[in-house]
């Protein structure tokens, strides 16, 4: 696991919380401890590396001005033993530290050590997460806003994981219930239909009017025949679903898989009915007296925990409802699997069920703040400037699979992962299969290709990459060097940020500016015709940059090409 930039702060807190016990001791300061306080990387480097608001922060504690605390904190600092050699005050009273030659060399070479693992940390300490995310409904293919949850949730799970949480990422089958009635009647329907005629055979009102219903259907008749064209409603709706749901939930993995999304989970609904849990957390919400009964139905309380209506909890008809289900699912995650945090991806039309969800946890005892839902935004294609609601493929609306066909993974995953969950995005087609430096995927993956093939052409010259000494690696103090290998060494806090913030988008501008520094630095930094030193040190560089993008690309499942 990678720590140079980790450890580095780590002793500059401890640095300046003894100096301001020293400068104490000497009167400087009243004799009160610190408040917590931040350290940041400033705007301006310029200013230095790293600024701490610790004069800011402490100035009602230690009642005095800000300036004076900086003063008698930066007095009597003691930077030896860290990875720092000054300390300046600016403003009111900010500390800005510069980072000594060491830091660089100890980075380069806790790269080059860590290798594959080197942006890690033990941040999470293995606090086990559940991510769940895409959970499509299984009677129909998956549309455009599972494609982008799925990249968004799958990411995010990757960034937990590097962060040192134990994650499970899992889908949830809604396999019960109101819509899988509804699926077997519109099966049925379109059965019927092939062996007594369209006109013969009532489509429900509410069916499912899909293409594939009929596909479906078809395969069921091919199979079977006209077996079940005679037989009791019922039981030809069962065949019809047990024989339908298995094949939509297959492509749903395999077209999911083709995406690099695999999960640890698939969690069947059905289960949660055939095992008892649904009844057993239904007589917990009737024990703590948030059900009641009007209307023949039974109804959740929910108005109690702030909710702004109160939810049917089973219909008239004996039928749960989804969010009776959805309570039961999200109790056996807590309850029955021990998940410390639970983390859901929905769409954002689903923004009034959150406060619903997070109150039902705590009417049954749990904690609802132990649940966090990320709410993914609408996304639009667009072709030639113009929006695309159409499959070129089949001419309906686009599906996972027909994007797929249209897209690179690499780029799909890269593009959905460039926003926030909670803003709108356009997903630029053309720019997504274009090859040039306009195509951020491309980009990226470029400048990796880059670097292989610097060193694949440097060692057609007899120059290969070597370690090096810490005085070879102190040679590297170029702008462009200094400014590269100190964004490299922040891997590690920003996939801990990341993680912390739910943004894997925060990773993305990261390995683009990695990109764009490392372009920087190849174009003032030459390493052909340098002193050997120098150029060892230079390639040495080129090896730890080519090694951090790969990494955070192979954490979203993206890969890093050696040659394009």
């Amino acid at each position: 696991m990678s720590k140079i930039e980790l450890l580095a702060n780590a002793k500059l807190k401890d640095a300046i919380t003894s100096a301001a016990g020293t400068a104490a001791e000497k009167g400087f300061l009243p004799k009160a401890g610190l408040p917590e306080f931040t350290l940041e990387i400033p705007s301006d480097r310029l200013h230095g590396d790293i600024a701490s608001n610790v004069a800011m922060v402490s100035a009602k504690a230690l009642r005095m001005p800000p300036r004076r605390i900086a003063e008698a904190i930066a007095g009597s600092i003691d930077l030896s033993g860290t990875y720092f050699e000054k300390c300046e005050i600016a403003g009111p009273g900010f500390l800005n530290f510069f980072y000594n030659a060491k830091f660089y060399t100890d980075v380069l070479k806790d790269i080059k050590n860590c290798g594959a693992d080197y942006g890690k940390s033990d941040f999470g300490k293995k606090k086990r997460v559940m991510v769940e995310y895409v959970s499509a409904n299984p009677t129909g293919p998956m549309h455009m806003g599972n494609a982008r949850g799925g990249a968004l949730g799958d990411c995010l799970a990757s960034v937990l994981g590097a962060a040192g949480f134990d994650v499970t990422r899992e889908f949830y089958v809604n396999d019960a219930g109101n819509q899988i009635i509804k699926f077997g009647r519109s099966l049925e329907a379109r059965y019927l239909m092939l062996y007594k005629g369209a006109d013969a055979v009532e489509f429900p009102e509410d069916g499912y009017q899909g293409e594939d219903i009929n596909d479906r259907a078809k395969e069921f008749a091919a199979v079977y025949g006209d077996r079940y064209v005679n037989e009791d409603t019922e039981v030809r709706q069962k065949a019809l679903v047990d024989f339908t749901l298995p094949k939509n939930i297959e492509k749903m993995r395999s077209d999911l898989k083709k995406y690099g999304i695999v999960y640890d989970n698939w969690f069947l609904e059905s289960t949660l009915h055939n095992d008892g849990e649904l009844d057993e957390t239904l007589k917990i919400l009737k024990e703590k007296g948030m059900t009641y009964e009007k209307d023949g139905a039974v109804w959740y309380a929910a108005k109690k925990y702030g909710a702004e209506k109160d939810e049917v909890l089973v219909r008239q008809n004996g039928t749960p409802t989804y969010f009776a289900a959805d309570i039961a699912y999200h109790r056996n995650k807590f309850v029955k699997r021990g998940f410390e945090r639970c983390i859901d991806v929905w769409g954002a039309d689903h923004h009034g069920h959150v406060a619903r969800m997070k109150g039902a946890m705590d009417a049954i005892g749990l904690d609802g703040s132990r649940l966090d839902v990320i709410l993914v935004q609408l996304v639009r294609l667009v072709r030639n400037g113009e929006v695309v609601r159409m499959s070129k493929r089949t001419g309906k609306a686009i599906q996972l699979a027909d994007l797929l066909d249209e897209v690179p993974v690499d780029a799909a995953r890269f593009y959905f992962n460039m926003r926030e969950a909670n803003t709108q995005m356009d997903f630029d087609l053309d720019l997504a299969v274009r090859k040039d430096s306009q195509n951020p995927v491309y980009y990226v993956q470029y400048a990796h290709a880059r670097i292989c093939s610097i060193i694949k052409k440097l060692a057609e010259d007899g120059i290969r990459p070597r370690d090096c000494t810490d005085g070879e690696l102190a040679l590297l103090t170029a702008p462009e060097e200094i400014e590269l290998i100190r964004h490299l060494s922040v891997c590690t806090s920003e996939i801990i940020a990341s993680a912390k913030s739910y943004d894997p988008a925060r990773m993305m501008r990261y390995i683009i500016t990695a990109a764009t520094l490392f372009h920087k630095f190849y174009t003032a930094c030459r390493i052909k015709g340098e002193d050997e030193p120098l150029a060892a040190a230079r390639l040495y560089l080129c090896e730890d940059t080519a090694t951090v993008i790969e990494n955070v690309l192979a954490m979203f499942k993206i890969s890093a090409p050696e040659k394009m």
